[in-house]
């Protein structure tokens, strides 16, 4: 079996991929200490077909190790492929880690996927510190939460931000 150390990034690419980019700039930058396993990297998906782009994805599903969803304004409105990669996230019980690029620290429930509202998930700021903080975490306590049949959605409290310096 492949080793699964990837984080797969789920957004609305026509509006919210600065932030993806975003992230990318962090990891390059030596300043930030911010680094993932970006699973986009592992194929890239030329025929626009959807089948074949699900395909693609789930080639880079089964390298995922936690998934990541970057919230914004019309990100609940996406069925054909942002909520297929959050069910896919979730059938295969990969951590998931909800981030509002809106800055909100908790679930919001206007923005948020009717689907990710209650399933188990960390909802976080669009940050690089809380989100390194997460990726490096959440995964742990997921597993533990899910072993004790805990649900809906979680999020860090402010001492948590005051200790990273946000």
């Amino acid at each position: 079996m492949a080793y699964h150390n990837k984080v797969y990034v789920s957004m609305d690419a026509d509006n919210d991929l600065r932030y993806y980019r975003l992230m990318q700039a962090w990891k390059q930058n030596d300043d930030i200490g911010f680094n993932f396993y970006d699973a986009h990297d592992i194929n890239n998906i030329y025929d626009k077909s959807e089948a074949s782009i699900k395909a693609g994805l789930e080639e880079r599903f089964r390298h995922t190790k936690i998934f990541v969803l970057l919230v914004g304004e019309h990100t609940k409105y996406l069925f054909k492929y942002v909520r297929w990669e959050i069910e896919q996230a979730i059938k295969r019980d990969i951590p998931c880690i909800v981030v509002n690029i809106n800055g909100k620290r908790s679930c919001d429930r206007s923005l948020c996927p009717a689907i990710m509202r209650d399933h188990l998930a960390i909802h976080i700021s669009f940050n690089a510190k809380i989100l390194q903080y997460a990726l490096e975490n959440w995964p742990e306590s997921a597993y533990r939460y899910t072993k004790e049949g805990k649900t809906g959605p979680f999020y860090y409290d402010e001492a948590v931000y005051k200790k990273l310096g946000l």
